[in-house]
């Protein structure tokens, strides 16, 4: 592990990394900050190179301070290493460059047998060139990237130039300076990738300037983050004749460069939990109010809202022949993500609503409108003797595609669909905690299916295989100690006439005293139910669950969605504040 001092930038700024994977092995990045518990993992890497490999990561700016952590994990041979050669934090986005650093900023040459892109300057200078001195200082001295055609073989010969990856979202001005020695034979343009592969060219000249340096300025919008060469600089020759094109000075701002280029769109506007009210949704008079906000006590034949899982909240039903819920407008051209928990009743039975698989399923849909857009729920029955209910709870919807991965998760957070994350089990306690996926095979205890897509896993501790009074733990990784309050939330079920008792502790590093932090004992809910609770701590510490098996086999209990975050909880939660726990 390699820790960087104390570092504090009050503007973006961006890590470039020199590294190299020998065999095989993993190099990670992480953000510490200080007075936080855990480390946010910004980027990771397992490309083995036999040559030095450039990773360029952008920091946001902040005005707190943090420490950069490197952690290098080397392949089981004793032949494999991971070697870091130089490590630079410059002010600005990582797409920006001016071409002085001997790894250009991280851009690449998309080879091609006969065009290339090369570094030119006076060390470089090719004498058979007639570009002029570098744009950055005005010198000989200074450097460009440069592409010429004299190597040209086949009409169309194209080369390009390849941008670095952005770890966030861009939005604004792109800018950079080019000078073409000749403006036919050529065809110089700028592209942009998304996800899919798909190319849009965003710039080409609109006049063949060939006599000085000359500023080209291109709004651009990404909604996901860049990855290599998501932006080309892309050049074509039609002969051996077709000139050669320089680029220098390339930079960005957050600041679109046509004042009537529209901002970001916040697509949060179309979020809904139903807690409060409709949100932004809405039905037309004419149509009649077939969807309802109702708040359902849930019991073992009907479930509570996805949000918190009690009675209290409010989730959003629709029932009758025709039912139809407006959101708002979206703006076009964008590619959303809309996700939506749903469930579905196949029967009424009295004024029972009983449910398939007793549990809330997410849905997903991307899509892409060239018009303004609304999302619209309809539900529709065939006939009134054949019609059952259908709810919605906690609507949301995000920029990009909903199979794309966003974000990295913190140490502690888990929703264990793919593992237990760094959680790990007590060796020293009677039971285990067990990885699953859909109901737990004692009937009438248990949940139906995970909390995080209703298809996903979760932990549990079955209840069949334990002793009356036994438990089984579950430990965080190591947190470190803070100055503040920090939120800690998971859902848990404890559904069955039997059921025991579940139980959140602090245990600090090197102390056997373990301190209570929240505790729920017996049946709860048919639900998942929401646990919240607020502590400080500044000791290193872990997080460890505990369930002790009830009177019966009917006593399974599950965790789901562990999350830690920096402050206060906000809004409801189900625990009071444990302070001054250093002491």
């Amino acid at each position: 592990v390699l820790i960087s001092p104390i570092l504090e930038f009050l503007d973006w700024s961006c890590v470039r990394i020199v590294y190299q994977i020998s065999g095989s092995g993993t190099l990670q990045m992480y953000i510490r900050p200080e007075g936080e518990s855990f480390d946010y993992r910004l980027w990771s890497s397992q490309d083995t190179s036999d040559s030095w490999l450039i990773a360029t990561v952008d920091l946001r700016n902040t005005l707190n301070q943090y420490k950069i952590i490197f952690e290098g994990t080397p392949g089981e041979d004793l032949s494999h290493s991971v070697a870091i050669f130089e490590i630079r934090i410059v002010q600005g986005y990582c797409i920006e460059c001016n071409f002085e650093e001997h790894h250009i900023c991280g851009y690449t040459n998309v080879w091609n047998p006969n065009v290339n892109w090369y570094v030119g300057g006076y060390i470089s200078r090719d004498p058979l060139s007639s570009l002029l001195d570098d744009h950055t200082m005005s010198n000989q001295r200074g450097h460009y990237m440069y592409v010429d055609s004299i190597y040209v073989k086949n009409f169309q010969e194209v080369a390009q130039l390849a941008s670095p990856m952005t770890m966030f979202p861009i939005a604004g001005c792109l800018s950079f300076y080019y000078h073409r020695n000749q403006g036919k034979g050529n065809i110089f343009s700028v592209f942009t990738r998304d996800v899919f592969g798909h190319y849009e060219e965003i710039w080409r000249p609109e006049k063949q300037e060939t006599s000085t340096w000359n500023r080209v300025k291109v709004d651009i919008k990404t909604h996901h983050p860049l990855q290599v060469g998501d932006i080309f600089i892309n050049i074509a020759f039609s002969s051996a004749k077709g000139g050669s094109i320089a680029v220098d000075d390339i930079s960005f701002s957050a600041d679109f460069c046509n004042t009537e280029t529209e901002p970001f769109f916040d697509p949060s506007i179309a979020n809904c939990d139903f807690e409060e009210d409709f949100c932004r949704y809405y039905q037309e008079s004419s149509e009649g109010s077939m969807w309802r906000r109702v708040s359902i006590n849930p019991n073992v034949y009907r479930i509570g809202d996805h949000t918190k899982g009690s009675g209290d909240p409010h989730i959003h039903l629709g029932t009758w022949l025709c039912g139809t819920l407006y959101g708002p407008f979206l703006q076009e051209n964008v590619k959303y993500c809309l996700k939506i928990f749903l469930t579905v009743a196949l029967e009424k039975s009295g004024t029972y609503l009983k449910v398939q698989g007793g549990s809330w399923i997410r849905v997903e849909i991307s899509f892409h409108k060239p018009m303004p857009t609304k999302v619209v729920f309809v539900s529709i029955c065939r006939n009134f003797w054949d019609c059952g209910l259908v709810a919605l709870d906690d609507i949301s919807v995000t920029h990009g595609d909903c199979h794309i991965t966003a974000g990295m998760r913190l140490s502690g957070e888990c929703n264990f669909d793919k593992n237990e994350c760094e959680y790990t089990q007590d060796e020293k306690d009677k039971g285990q905690w067990i990885r699953k996926r859909g109901q737990t095979p004692t009937s009438y205890t248990g949940p139906k299916g995970d909390h995080t897509t209703g298809v996903g896993y979760y932990m549990y501790i079955e209840a069949s295989h334990m002793f009356t009074g036994h438990n089984a733990r579950l430990l965080s990784s190591n947190l470190r100690g803070f100055l503040h309050q920090q939120c800690l939330t998971f859902f848990y079920s404890m559904y069955g006439s039997g059921t025991g008792m579940l139980s959140v502790y602090l245990k600090k590093n090197e102390d056997k005293r373990e301190i209570l932090l929240w505790r729920r004992r017996g049946e709860q809910s048919i639900s998942w139910l929401k646990g919240s609770v607020e502590y400080e701590c500044e000791q290193n510490h872990q997080i460890v669950f505990e369930a002790i098996r009830g009177i019966s086999i009917r006593s399974d209990i599950a965790i789901d969605d562990i999350v830690m975050k920096k402050g206060p909880c906000k809004g409801w939660f189900t625990s009071t504040i444990i302070k001054n726990l250093h002491v």
